[in-house]
C-alpha cells in the first residue's frame, strides 16, 4: 500500500485547482532507477488495470452555495454527477427551470443522476417525489420514507420503473439507523427498492460498512462515501482518509461485489468553507481507487 502521503497527491492538487491549475492527472512514481546502493526505496504498487468506479457529488454538500459554486468546483475536480438536492432544484421547479438547469449542468460536464434524499411522510409527499424524479428525468430517488409508507413506495416503484434508494442516518434519527435496518424493511419488496448506503453513518451506528456492503449489495444502489472520527454517535465528518473509515478495505469489496452505482462524496466538515477539504478528500478516494 502507498504510503497517505502518496494518496494525498491528487488531494492537494485538486485543492490547487480550486483556484488556479489543473488537477494532477497521475500520483508520482518515484524514479527508482536513479536510487544509490544505500537507498532503501518501496517499489511502487501496480495501478489496478481497471477502475470502474463513478465518483459523484451528493448535493447535500454544498447546501450553502449556489448551483453555480457547485458545478464549477466539480468541473475542477474532474467529477461529473451529481445527486440533485431541492435547493439546487425545487421540488414544484416548472419544466422551464428543469431545462436550465441541465443545460447549466452540461456546459460543466455534469450529469443530475439521481435526486435527493427527499424525506416522504405522507403519500402526498411519495407522489410529488416521484413525479419530481420523472419530470427532472432521473430515474432514482434517494428517499426517506416513514416505515409505514414502505408498501406505498412498492406501489410507485412498479409503476414508475424507478430504484429508490433509501438513505440510512446512523443513530441521529429514529428512521433507518443502518444498512441492516434498510435491509430488513425492504428485502420482501420490489427489488428496484434498496438503500444509499452512507458509509459514515452506518459505521456511527456499529457498524462495520465494508461487511454490510458484502451482505447487501444487491440492494445498495447508490453510496455516500465520507469519513468519520469515530465508530460511534460523538463521530463527526473528516477528510476522507484521516478517519475511521478503511477506504482501501471498501473499495476492494466494492470490486469484489461488482458495485456500479455512484460514489458520491457527501462531505460534512466546515461547510460552509468546504473546498479544500473536499478537494482532499476526492483526490484520496481516486488515488486509494487506483490501487486497492
Amino acid at each position: 500500500m502507498s504510503s497517505r502521503r502518496d494518496f494525498l497527491k491528487k488531494g492537494l492538487a485538486g485543492a490547487a485547482a480550486l483556484s488556479a491549475a489543473p488537477l494532477a492527472a497521475e500520483p508520482f512514481i518515484p524514479d527508482v532507477n536513479k536510487r544509490s546502493a544505500d537507498d532503501h526505496v518501496t517499489e511502487p504498487k501496480a495501478m489496478k488495470k481497471t477502475n470502474p468506479f463513478q465518483v459523484g457529488m451528493a448535493g447535500y454538500t454544498f447546501v450553502n452555495f449556489d448551483l453555480e459554486t457547485t458545478l464549477k468546483t466539480m468541473k475542477s475536480l474532474d467529477v461529473h454527477y451529481l445527486c440533485i438536492k431541492d435547493f439546487h432544484l425545487p421540488l414544484d421547479a416548472s419544466d422551464e427551470q428543469i431545462g436550465a438547469f441541465h443545460e447549466k449542468c452540461a456546459s460543466y460536464e455534469v450529469t443530475g443522476y439521481g435526486a435527493g434524499p427527499i424525506y416522504m411522510k405522507t403519500e402526498a409527499e411519495v407522489n410529488r417525489g416521484f413525479e419530481y424524479a420523472k419530470r427532472v428525468g432521473v430515474k432514482l430517488i434517494v428517499g426517506v420514507p416513514n416505515y409505514e409508507l414502505l408498501p406505498y413506495v412498492d406501489k410507485k416503484v412498479k409503476e414508475y420503473d424507478f430504484h429508490y434508494a433509501i438513505h440510512l442516518h446512523g443513530p441521529d434519527i429514529a428512521l433507518y439507523p443502518d444498512a441492516t435496518d434498510v435491509w430488513e424493511n425492504t428485502k420482501n419488496l420490489d427489488p428496484r427498492i434498496g438503500m444509499c448506503l452512507d458509509i459514515g453513518h452506518d459505521l456511527r451506528n456499529g457498524c462495520d460498512p465494508v461487511a454490510d456492503l458484502g451482505k447487501y449489495h444487491t440492494r445498495v444502489f447508490d453510496v455516500h462515501i465520507k469519513d468519520v472520527t469515530d465508530a460511534s454517535k460523538e463521530g463527526r465528518g473528516i477528510q476522507i482518509g484521516r478517519g475511521k473509515i478503511d477506504f482501501p478495505a471498501f473499495i476492494r469489496m466494492m470490486r469484489q461485489v461488482n458495485y456500479t452505482g455512484k460514489c458520491s462524496l457527501e462531505y460534512e466538515k466546515d461547510m460552509k468553507d468546504p473546498f479544500l477539504g473536499i478537494a482532499e478528500s476526492i483526490g484520496y478516494f481516486k488515488a486509494v481507487s487506483d490501487y486497492a
